[in-house]
């Protein structure tokens, strides 16, 4: 892989996940805490980093989206 073809980031920090998520970073913290959304956990103590892989994201969203739509179903 070469440097140029890292046009857009990996994973996102929390802040940037919870804005693209459309929803708070406490609310994300929580889903984090309770392991509903995926996420990368990266060093140790004081410098632990929480990352967020958009790949993950765009599939948990997917997931979420179908299984609220499964939920939801029109009755005619």
């Amino acid at each position: 892989m070469n440097p140029s073809d890292v046009s857009s980031p990996l994973a996102m920090r929390p802040r940037e996940a919870a804005k693209a998520l459309g929803i708070s970073p406490r609310l994300l913290w929580q889903l984090t805490k309770d392991e509903h959304i995926p996420c990368v956990r990266i060093g140790a103590g004081k410098r632990r980093t929480v990352l967020y892989p958009l790949a993950d994201l765009q599939a948990w969203l997917t997931q979420q989206a179908v299984t609220t739509k499964g939920g939801e179903r029109d009755v005619h």
